[in-house]
Formats: C-alpha cells, structure tokens, sequence
C-alpha cells in the first residue's frame, strides 16, 4: 500500500516545528547567558535562570514528540500517528497558523483510509 502525501505533509510540519522549538532554545540561551553577546551584561537572576530552564526542558520534550511522531509518520507506525495527533493538539495554541494546522491535522491523522493504512503498515 502506498503512503499518502498527506502523512508526508503532516510529518514535515513535524520537523519544522521542531526546528522552531530548537530556535526557541537559542533565544533562551542568551537569555539565560546574556554575557555571551555583550560582556558588560551582568549574569541573569537565578529565578529567571529556572524559569528558562524548565521552558528549555518543556521545548526539549516538544521536539522529541515532534522528531519521533514525524519518524513514526514515515515508517507507517501506530505510535507515530498518536504522537502527531498529541503533536497536533499542542500545536493548537500557536495561534492562528498552529490553530488551524493543528485542527487540520488532527482531522486528517483521525480519517479512516489514514488510520487503516497506519495499522496496515504496523501489523507488517
């Protein structure tokens, strides 16, 4: 059986938010290490320093489902679809483009002839 395009569509939207998560990292890292870009900056205040830690660990953790549910994606697993479907619900909140790619995909991630190619490729 072949794999839809739109299995293809949804796992690419995968590894650009994931892209975009590793961005967010970045401007979390000056923020954090601002003496990096300009050394007559004092270090940052040690609660803004856990607060940035614990959105780095959260935007780790964003990427990991995002990279694995877009890998599931491609290979045909069950795994993958339900980790893009959370992947899809976490993108609601980035709104208005999350939003609506987010609505659209779990849509598309819930249709029949998707979720029966998905089991058609996990039981092989």
């Amino acid at each position: 059986m072949r794999r839809p395009d739109l299995l293809l569509l949804i796992a690419i939207w995968e590894f650009v938010t994931a892209i975009g998560a590793l961005i967010g990292i970045s401007a979390i890292a000056v923020l954090i290490f601002p003496e990096v870009i300009d050394p007559f900056i004092g270090p940052a205040i040690p609660g803004a320093i856990f607060g940035l830690s614990v959105a780095t660990l959260a935007l780790l953790c964003y990427i990991g489902l995002a990279i694995v549910g877009g890998i599931g994606l491609l290979r045909g697993k069950d795994l993958g679809r339900i980790l893009s479907i959370v992947h899809a619900t976490l993108t609601l909140f980035f709104f208005p483009i999350g939003t609506v790619i987010g609505i659209l995909t779990i849509i598309s991630l819930t249709r029949s002839d998707l979720t029966n190619y998905v089991n058609a490729s996990s039981e092989h």
